[in-house]
């Protein structure tokens, strides 16, 4: 009986492994009926997958093939706009470098509250000179709320002019980027960005709006330095126990800054049915170099005061006070140009000497070189702008290791 049963229990055996060998061999004849139908459409999908990813693979081998990340390259772009020398070279770096990170860039010269075109990249069609004179309407869509906002703004073809994108075509996505250009917090231009009209375009957004935001704070400090320049070569500060010939003071000052576009007289005017509050702008335009090099300024000459601080003074005397303040003023500019974050978090934090006592000692040193010893030692216009211009005239923001020297 028991050799029975296990006689029994090993055909049993033996019938399911055959069994279970004939599900196997159904399946594997299933499965391989599907994957024979398929591959073709498998293969076609593979063959658009890889094609889609082809630009981004592309991408990618150049930036290996070349040893540098994209931050190198953006480091890179940076250091050409500062290794301008003068405010053409500058400009012209920034649109050199933004097509590096988009289809097409230009610039629209900002004056009486018009937008020109000054100069552009990537707009091929007619060449890059089709957009010089071009009247951009800057009372509608982005371009309007980058220049009341002084804020980059995006949008779509819909938010530009019109008559833009039928002159120079739509670009492929349909993005646009405006951005303002900056001097002394009033709009100078305005930096025009999109993909471009043929495929593969790009528009990196945060690439282009740090380009900008670097041009306006190189400007700024290019014209300080030859504000700076120009005091130097001006008549030397009287020395105690010295006398000075008194010079003529201008009958009306001079502005703080050069204007980058003062050769550039729009020979538009776009339509303004509402016009766009924009700060005044004081421009200037230097006969020698007014077919040579286009100039930003963005700070209107200030009004003048109702009494005159040094009216006491004899005239020597009080020329020197004046370029003393204003030499103060250049240095603390400089200062907080180089500076923002820190400006900004130590005037939270009430700590700002801290955070800049290295840059605050040894401007005040090159300060003591030139004025400490003259007529207006005694005034300290320095810790003056400091405490106005970099604590907004609280001492406290200072922090409690600032002391007026």
């Amino acid at each position: 009986m028991k050799g029975k049963k296990a006689g029994s229990s090993g055909r049993s055996a033996d019938q399911t492994m055959a069994e279970s060998t004939g599900v196997e061999q159904i399946v594997a004849n299933v499965v391989s009926q599907v994957l024979d139908n398929h591959v073709p459409e498998l293969r076609s999908e593979l063959v658009r997958r890889v094609l889609e990813e082809l630009p981004q693979a592309t991408a990618s081998a150049a930036v290996g093939a070349s040893g540098e990340s994209g931050s190198a390259n953006l480091l890179k772009a940076i250091s050409a706009i500062q290794s301008g020398t003068t405010q053409r070279e500058i400009l012209c770096s920034l649109l050199d470098n933004t097509v590096r990170y988009s289809g097409r860039a230009a610039l629209f010269v900002i004056k009486a509250g018009a937008a020109t075109g000054w100069q552009g990249r990537g707009f091929t069609r007619d060449g890059d000179d089709t957009i010089k004179d071009f009247a951009l309407n800057v009372t509608v869509g982005v371009p309007e709320q980058a220049l009341r906002s002084r804020m980059p703004f995006s949008g779509t073809t819909h938010d530009v002019d019109p008559g833009f994108v039928t002159e120079f075509g739509a670009p492929v996505g349909d993005q646009v980027l405006v951005l303002p250009l900056l001097l002394k917090e009033k709009v100078a231009a305005l930096v025009y960005a999109d993909a471009g009209t043929e495929g593969g375009g790009k528009l990196d957004a945060a690439a282009v709006e740090l380009l900008v935001l670097v041009t306006s704070a190189w400007l700024e400090v290019a014209s300080l330095r030859k504000q700076a320049l120009k005091e130097e070569k001006e008549e030397p500060a009287e020395a105690p126990g010295e006398k000075a010939e008194s010079a003529p003071l201008p009958s009306h000052p001079a502005p703080a800054h050069s204007d980058p576009f003062a050769a550039h007289a729009p020979k538009h005017v776009a339509p303004v049915s509402d016009p766009v509050p924009v700060p005044a702008v004081e421009l200037e335009q230097p006969a020698a170099v007014a077919q040579a090099e286009p100039v930003v300024t963005a700070a209107a000459a200030a009004p003048a005061p109702a009494t005159d601080a040094f009216a006491n003074l004899s005239p020597e005397d009080a020329d020197v006070h004046r370029k003393a303040h204003r030499f103060a003023r250049l240095l603390v500019d400089e200062i907080k140009l180089y500076n923002q974050v820190k400006v900004t978090e130590g005037r939270k934090s009430k700590d700002l000497y801290d955070r800049l006592k290295e840059d605050i000692e040894k401007s005040r040193i090159t300060y003591q070189k030139r004025y400490g010893n003259t007529a207006a030692g005694g005034a300290d216009y320095f810790s003056q702008e400091l405490v106005r211009s970099l604590a907004e005239d609280d001492t406290s923001i200072m922090g409690a290791n600032f002391r007026r020297n």
